[in-house]
C-alpha cells in the first residue's frame, strides 16, 4: 500500500512539471466583446456559441432579436400582473367579459377560439404592418445619454426575459397544485393591491 502512495505523489509531481496545453480562447468573445450589453462579472456571455464564426451582420441580428423578445417580455409581465389589479370593460368574445377570465395559466382554456383569434390578429397585425406607430408624446429627451439609455433597454429586456419564465413557472405550478405556495395572490409583497 504504501508503495502505491508512493507511485501517485511521483506520478503527480511529475505532471506538475508537464507543459500545459493552453485553452483556445474563441474568436467571437474577442470579436464582440466590446458590444453593448457585455458587463462585468459575465463579460461577453454566450455558453451555446451561437456567435462562434459569425459576421457583424449576424450579430447585430442577433442583437435585433434580443431587443425585441426583451421588449415583448416586458409587455408580458405587464400584461400578467395587470389582471390582477385591473380588468378591462369589454367582451374578450361574445358573452364573455374580461372580468370573467382568470389570471395567467388558467387563462388559457377560458379564452374560446374566436378570443384567440382576436389576440393573434391583433399582435400579427402590429408585429407585420406596424399599425400602433412612432409617436412624439412620452420620448424622453437623451442628449448625451443614447449608449446608456440603450444598455438599460438591453438590461430590462433580459430581466423580464427570467421574469416571464418565472411567472409562467410558479403560476403553471400553482394551477396544477392550488396553494402549493400557501398564498392565495400572485403578488404577495403587496397586500394592498388586494384591499388588505
Amino acid at each position: 500500500m504504501m508503495k502505491l502512495a508512493v507511485l501517485a505523489a511521483a506520478a503527480g509531481s511529475a505532471a506538475a512539471f508537464a507543459p500545459v496545453q493552453q485553452g483556445r480562447t474563441s474568436t467571437a468573445v474577442q470579436a464582440f466583446e466590446n458590444e453593448l450589453g457585455v458587463i462585468a462579472p459575465t463579460g461577453f456571455f454566450d455558453p451555446l456559441g451561437f456567435t462562434d464564426g459569425i459576421d457583424q451582420e449576424k450579430f447585430d441580428q442577433y442583437r435585433t432579436a434580443e431587443l425585441k423578445h426583451g421588449r415583448v417580455a416586458q409587455l408580458a409581465v405587464i400584461g400578467y400582473i395587470t389582471p390582477e389589479i385591473f380588468r378591462w370593460g369589454f367582451d374578450i368574445a361574445p358573452g364573455i367579459p374580461c372580468a370573467d377570465v382568470p389570471n395567467g395559466v388558467a387563462a388559457i382554456n377560458a379564452i374560446p377560439a374566436l378570443g384567440w383569434a382576436q389576440i393573434i390578429f391583433a399582435i400579427g397585425a402590429v408585429d407585420v404592418r406596424g399599425w400602433l406607430g412612432d409617436f412624439d408624446i412620452g420620448k424622453p429627451d437623451l442628449k448625451g445619454k443614447e449608449e446608456e439609455r440603450a444598455l438599460q433597454e438591453l438590461q430590462h429586456g433580459r430581466l423580464a426575459m427570467l421574469a416571464i419564465l418565472e411567472l409562467l413557472r410558479h403560476d403553471s405550478q400553482n394551477f396544477v397544485s392550488p396553494g402549493f405556495d400557501g398564498y392565495d395572490n400572485m403578488i404577495t409583497g403587496l397586500p394592498f393591491i388586494y384591499g388588505n
